[in-house]
C-alpha cells in the first residue's frame, strides 16, 4: 500500500475560523539577501568565462549539452557527467546533490522538487511530483492555537510543526531509474568529496546565515554548523559537513530506500517530533509511505508555442499559462510602453484571483484545470482588461475569480497563503535532445531550521492556507493528512511544432511566475537572447500593487504606473531564473541575482 492508496481514507471535519489577510505579513518579510556575482576560487576557467558573460549580458553557447543551476560547484559536477556521456536526469542527480550541500539555505534532500522532462526519444513531455506531504496525523487546524486564531508565520515555521515528508531524494531516484544511464552512486560522488574535504562558503550563503542568525541559533545542531565556536560562517570559510556525506554514502549504497526507513529516517522523525516549543507530528509510516507521483503536463498556448509544466499541486503552469493565454489576445510591442505593463500585470492579477479561488492538490480537491486554460475563457478574461476606461488606459479597481468550465460545480472560499522565495532552480539539455526543467527548494530560507544527518528539513506545510474556510466555504488549499501544499513553483519546457525550444524556472516565492512569464515574452516575443531575457529588471503584479525591481530601469515605470491607477513598490525582486534556449546552438543563461552559471559544450 502506497501513500495515495490510504489518501481517501483521511478525510477530515473541517472547522469554521475567520479567514486572515495573508499577504502584506508575506511581504514584510524579505526574501534572502542578493548578494550579486560572487568569485569563487578553485573553479574552472570555463565557470569564470560563464561568470564574465553574464555580467557582460552575453549568453553561453555551446553544440551538444548544457546544464544553468544556481551554484558554480553544482553547475561543475553536473557539467562533468553531462561531458561524460550522461544524460540530464544524471547530471540533475549530481547538481542537486551539490546543491542540497553548498546552497543548504534553497534546496536539499530534505526538501521537494517538481521535476518536467521531455523526451528526445519518444517527444513526450513527462512531470513529476515531488512535492512535499503532510503526515497523516495534520489536521486542518494545524497551524491554529487553541483558540482557533492563526498562528503567526515563524511562530508555525521555526521547529517541527511545518516540516512535510520530504520529496527530493525519491525524485532523484526516480528520475534517475527512468532516464538515467550513469551509475547512481557515481553521481553522488562529488557531493560527498565536497563534503569531506570541505568547500568555500559563498557570499550569498554567508549573506543568508547572517541575517537568519537568530532563529538559526534556535535549535543546538543547526547552531553548531551555521555557527561554529559561536560566530556565523563568512564567506570563503572552508566548510565541511561529514555527516551530508555519510547520508549520501548510504543512498549510494541503498538508494532512497535508506532514507525513507531505517535510522535516517527514524532520526528525521525524532528531530521533528522533540523540536523543542514547537514540535511536530511526522512519522516514520509518513516517511515509508512516501512516493513521487507522476502528472500529465499541463500546457497552454501562446502565440505559436505550447507553454508546459508542473500541474496542481503546483499553480505554476496554470498560472504561467493563464497570464500568457490572457496577454496572446493584445500586442505586445514595446516593452517601453507602460500600457504593456499593463496588459500584463493585469492578466496576472486575473490569474492569480484564480489561483487563490481554484488552484490546490488535485488528489484532494477537484480542479477546472482544462477549463482555466480553455482560450474562450482567456479570451472573456482579456475582455477585463483591453479598451478605453473613463479616463483612458487604467489598472482594473478590482479583480475576482472567473468561472472556467467544470467537470461537476464546486464552490470554494478564496486564499492567500504565504510562499517564501528560498528555492532553486536546475536546466539541462543533454546530448541526445532530452531536457529537464526541475524546481527544488525547502520553501522559507532554512526551511523549518531543523538539521539533522548534515541537511536542513522543510517547513513546506506553512505553503498551506492557515485558515480553512473564507465566508462559509472550504479553502482548497487547507491542510488535510497526505496532501501537497500548493506551490508556485514553475518549471517549464516551452514546445514549438512539437519539439523544445526554452527550458527556464526560478525560485522567488509566489512571484516566480511573474518572473517566468516575463522572461517567456522577452526572449520569444521581444527578441531577447535568453541571458537579456533573465537580466530584464522585473516588474510584477499578484494581488494589486505594482512590484518593480528597485536600483533598475524599471523604476523609471513608477509614475507612468502610478498614473494608470496601480499602487506601486519598488524593492528588491531577487530572482534566481535559469534558462536554455534551443535552437541551432544552445544558449544558456544564469541569473545576475544570484551566484548560478551556465555551462556548455
Amino acid at each position: 500500500m502506497t501513500f495515495r492508496d490510504l489518501l481517501p481514507y483521511c478525510a477530515l471535519t473541517l472547522s469554521l475560523v475567520s479567514p486572515a489577510i495573508a499577504q502584506q505579513a508575506a511581504d514584510a518579510v524579505a526574501p534572502e539577501d542578493d548578494t550579486g556575482l560572487s568569485v569563487f576560487e578553485n573553479i574552472s576557467d570555463a565557470a569564470q568565462d560563464a561568470f564574465a558573460a553574464k555580467a557582460a549580458g552575453e549568453p553561453i553557447i555551446a553544440e551538444d549539452w548544457m546544464i544553468a543551476v544556481a551554484n558554480p560547484l553544482a553547475a561543475e559536477a553536473g557539467a562533468a557527467v553531462l561531458a561524460d556521456g550522461g544524460t540530464a536526469a544524471d547530471a540533475m542527480v549530481a547538481a542537486q546533490a551539490v546543491l542540497g550541500l553548498v546552497e543548504p539555505q534553497s534546496s536539499g534532500l530534505g526538501g521537494g522538487a517538481f521535476l518536467v522532462w521531455y523526451d528526445a526519444a519518444s517527444g513526450e513531455l513527462t512531470t513529476l511530483d515531488g512535492r512535499e506531504t503532510a503526515p497523516l496525523a495534520a489536521t486542518p487546524t494545524l497551524f491554529q492555537d487553541e483558540n482557533g486564531e492563526r498562528l503567526g508565520f515563524f511562530d508555525a515555521v521555526v521547529g517541527g510543526l511545518s516540516v512535510g515528508t520530504p520529496g527530493t531524494p525519491r525524485l532523484m531516484e526516480d528520475a534517475h531509474r527512468r532516464w538515467g544511464q550513469a551509475n547512481w552512486a557515481d553521481l553522488l560522488t562529488p557531493a560527498i568529496t565536497l563534503a569531506e574535504d570541505g568547500f568555500a562558503v559563498s557570499p550569498r550563503m554567508a549573506g543568508a546565515i547572517a541575517n537568519d542568525a537568530d532563529r538559526l541559533q534556535r535549535f543546538p545542531a543547526t547552531a553548531a554548523y551555521f555557527f561554529p565556536g559561536g560566530s556565523p560562517l563568512a564567506a570563503g570559510d572552508l566548510l565541511q559537513n561529514p555527516d551530508y556525506a555519510d547520508t549520501l554514502h548510504q543512498l549510494a549504497a541503498h538508494g532512497s530506500t535508506a532514507f525513507y526507513t531505517g535510522p535516517i529516517a527514524e532520526d528525521i522523525v525524532a528531530t521533528v517530533r522533540t523540536a523543542e516549543g514547537n514540535p511536530g507530528v511526522l512519522s516514520t509510516l509518513d516517511m515509508a509511505l512516501y512516493d513521487v507521483i507522476e502528472r500529465p503536463a499541463v500546457c497552454a498556448g501562446f502565440r505559436s508555442y505550447e507553454v508546459c509544466g508542473m500541474g496542481p499541486p503546483s499553480s505554476g503552469a496554470l498560472t504561467v499559462g493563464q497570464i500568457l493565454g490572457i496577454v496572446d489576445n493584445f500586442a505586445l510591442d514595446d516593452p517601453s510602453d507602460p500600457d504593456v505593463w499593463r496588459l500584463i500585470g493585469d492578466a496576472s492579477r486575473l490569474a492569480f484571483a484564480d489561483r487563490g479561488r481554484y488552484m490546490a492538490d488535485s488528489d484532494f480537491v477537484p480542479m477546472p484545470t482544462e477549463g482555466l486554460l480553455d482560450p474562450i475563457y482567456l479570451e472573456e478574461r482579456a475582455g477585463l482588461i483591453e479598451g478605453d476606461r473613463i479616463d483612458g488606459f487604467v489598472a482594473l479597481p478590482e479583480v475576482a475569480p472567473g468561472n472556467p468550465e467544470w467537470d461537476h460545480a464546486q464552490l470554494w472560499g478564496d486564499d492567500v497563503s504565504l510562499e517564501f522565495p528560498s528555492t532553486s532552480h536546475i536546466s539541462i539539455v543533454d546530448r541526445y535532445g532530452n531536457a529537464l526543467s526541475m524546481t527544488t527548494t525547502i520553501e522559507n530560507g532554512f526551511g523549518s531550521r531543523l538539521f539533522v544527518r548534515g541537511f536542513l528539513l522543510n517547513n513546506e506545510l506553512t505553503d498551506f492556507s492557515f485558515a480553512t474556510h473564507n465566508d462559509g466555504y472550504p479553502i482548497a488549499n487547507r491542510v488535510e493528512p497526505g496532501k501537497r501544499p500548493r506551490s508556485s513553483m514553475s518549471p517549464t519546457i516551452v514546445m514549438e511544432d512539437g519539439a523544445p525550444v526554452l527550458v527556464i524556472g526560478s525560485p522567488g516565492g509566489s512571484r516566480i511566475i511573474g518572473y517566468v512569464a516575463k522572461t517567456i515574452i522577452a526572449n520569444l516575443e521581444w527578441g531577447m537572447n535568453i541571458q537579456e531575457a533573465i537580466n530584464m529588471p522585473h516588474l510584477v503584479n499578484r494581488f494589486g500593487t505594482y512590484d518593480v525591481e528597485e536600483g533598475t530601469t524599471a523604476a523609471d515605470f513608477e509614475v507612468p504606473l502610478t498614473e494608470l491607477g496601480y499602487e506601486v513598490s519598488v524593492r528588491s525582486l531577487n530572482s534566481g531564473l535559469h534558462a536554455i534556449k534551443i535552437g541551432d546552438t544552445l544558449a544558456g543563461g544564469a541569473d545576475p541575482r544570484r551566484e548560478g552559471i551556465a555551462l556548455g559544450e
